[in-house]
């Protein structure tokens, strides 16, 4: 075991990494949606076919929302007209894929690590987007209807790049006010394992040779309604200590994309049939992903 010294320093330096990081990403992507309307992105994701699936599985992965704006977003979705498919592949991503998930991926973990899981989550997003069309998922949307005071808000851009920028840092710095907590208690959670846990318990119950690890640990991270920013500095901490990576990243998906706040949101617009087969598809991808983890890294 650790020190108190490398203790508190690995809390330190994780901790000002992650926020530099989430700062400096979140004010880029917010910069970048200024110059893409909501309404182009839209008509993208009304294409027929898989090509709908995979623009809102692209969405997804680029917007850097939490389930409190995934799920107003997919209603206004739904309230254009953008087909099921599609409207389901931006459901399973958003969670799982954006910029500083990625970001923080390639951060701790390598980029290897990040290309991989990029691959199986964003696959998985399209994968099973078309499948829940294809076996009527339609069917099971509740009849919701969204309210509106007056006239919808829309917000003012400024024209000049600096006024933009000053913008995007300003919301980027609102996110991340919203995650600074969960931030912190990843990182003082993996900065308790890198200091204090024995690696042999972690090697005998979740090392690379135990082959339930991987679903055992898809179904702990469900209610610990851990987001990905918070799992990804516990699930570093549980690497150095001898887990194995797949089952890292079976946590990671199982956590931030089966959490039950958001399922519970999900169930307001979506009958339980439907929020079931979308826990079990989060499920699938957590598993199956853990074990191409295992076998590929």
């Amino acid at each position: 075991m650790n020190s108190l010294v490398d203790t508190v320093k690995y809390f330190i330096t994780i901790t000002a990494e992650l926020t530099v990081l989430f700062l400096a990403i979140s004010t880029i992507v917010a910069l970048i949606l200024m110059y893409i309307p909501q309404e182009k992105i839209k008509i993208w994701m009304s294409g027929k076919g898989i090509w709908g699936n995979f623009i809102g599985a692209f969405v997804g992965a680029l917007t850097p929302f939490c389930a409190c704006s995934t799920i107003p977003l997919a209603l206004g979705f739904l309230e254009a007209g953008i087909t099921f498919g599609a409207i389901m592949s931006f459901v399973i991503a958003s969670p799982l894929l954006n910029p500083i998930i990625l970001a923080m991926l390639v951060a701790l973990m390598g980029w290897q690590v990040c290309a991989v899981y990029f691959v199986i989550v964003f696959g998985g997003a399209v994968l099973f987007g078309i499948i829940l069309e294809k076996f009527g998922g339609a069917k099971l949307v509740k009849n919701v209807r969204i309210i509106r005071d007056g006239e919808e808000e829309t917000e003012d851009v400024p024209v000049y790049f600096a006024g933009k920028l000053k913008l995007a840092f300003a919301k980027a710095w609102e996110d991340f006010s919203a995650i600074f907590i969960y931030l912190l208690i990843g990182v003082g959670i993996g900065a308790l394992i890198y200091g204090y846990m024995p690696q042999d318990l972690v090697l005998k119950f979740a090392g690379p040779n135990n082959p339930f690890a991987i679903p055992v640990a898809a179904i702990i991270g469900i209610p610990l309604y851990i987001r990905a920013e918070t799992a990804i500095p516990i699930g570093l901490a549980l690497m150095q200590k001898g887990m194995s990576i797949g089952a890292v990243i079976a946590l990671i998906i199982g956590g931030a994309g089966m959490a039950i706040p958001e399922m519970s949101m999900l169930a307001g617009i979506f009958k339980p049939k439907l929020v079931a087969a979308i826990v079990g598809v989060i499920f699938v991808t957590a598993v199956l992903g853990g074990f191409i983890f295992n076998m590929v890294l």
